[in-house]
């Protein structure tokens, strides 16, 4: 037990200790320093691959895709500089993060299938930063693409972190990638109105706006031969396809104001409750 006991002391002797400390100070600062350097290294390169990539014609979605893997490229390798300043075999300590990864991936799947879907994102590029999309029920504009998950910003103003492996299992629908897009906009009108003199009124709606193109030109079709309405639909394709919100409303507006005053017919479905009389075969 003596023995036990002085082996502990001598372990635990603060003397000792703060020798151990002393010694190890130098190599701490020699590695900070070293960190440091690659820190510094990053900061003071990544405005100049910003411009290198800038004048190299790569968009936005995939500089800000490079610029993650080079800060995370210098920075690791930074951080396997400094391990080695302080006498550590970084060999075995990346043997054992390869371990300890595969350990962690079990436990941790769905983090890695959002940064492998992330990697998918940017390859396969669907959308870009900036354009208008629709995932899985939520629309937005696209703000930002990172290796967990794609934020969108949606027209009230919310901000919307969707997992990328959501957006990887789901249908998208971009509003963007094509250079223009077309608004279909239903109304109802009575089943005894003048579908052509109604077609005329709102196609001269549409070639009065500036947003809207002319080629291809806009159209009225029949949608439906409802009991009580006739369902109409304005289709007209529009230039900037960014503000299709705002002048969907506005046409909206426009087309509803022009039939009312043109006295057309705009009705709901109802329903005409009539008494029925109903007779006894009995006799008296």
């Amino acid at each position: 037990m003596q023995t036990i006991s002085s082996r502990i002391q001598e372990i635990f002797d603060p003397e000792k200790i703060l020798l151990q400390i002393l010694d190890l100070i130098p190599d701490l600062i020699v590695a900070a320093i070293s960190f440091l350097a690659f820190w510094l290294v990053w900061r003071a390169t990544k405005s100049l691959l910003e411009l290198a990539l800038s004048r190299a014609g790569v968009d936005r979605t995939a500089r800000t895709f490079l610029h993650s893997a080079y800060k995370y490229t210098v920075l690791a390798i930074g951080g396997v500089t400094a391990l080695a300043q302080l006498g550590i075999d970084t060999t075995s300590v990346l043997t054992s993060l390869g371990v300890a990864g595969l350990t962690i991936g079990f436990a941790a799947r769905d983090a890695l299938s959002n940064v492998i879907s992330g990697i998918f994102i940017f390859w396969d590029r669907p959308f870009v930063i900036g354009d208008l999309v629709e995932v899985d029920g939520h629309y937005g504009k696209v703000e930002d693409i990172t290796m967990r998950s794609t934020r969108l910003v949606t027209p009230d103003g919310k901000m919307l972190a969707i997992p990328n492996s959501v957006i990887v299992n789901s249908t998208v629908a971009s509003y963007t990638n094509f250079p223009h897009l077309r608004l279909d906009i239903p109304i109802t009108i009575g089943v005894d109105e003048d579908v052509q003199k109604v077609r005329d009124l709102l196609v001269s709606i549409a070639a009065s706006d500036r947003e809207i193109l002319q080629d291809p030109a806009p159209t009225v079709v029949i949608k439906a031969l409802n009991d009580y309405n006739t369902e109409i639909e304005l289709q007209a394709w529009i230039e900037n396809e960014h503000g299709h919100i705002a002048e969907r409303y506005q046409l909206r507006e426009r087309m509803f104001e022009m039939l009312k005053d043109s006295g057309i017919d705009m009705p709901f479905e109802t329903l005409k409750l009539e008494p029925v009389e109903v007779r006894s075969t009995d006799e008296p």
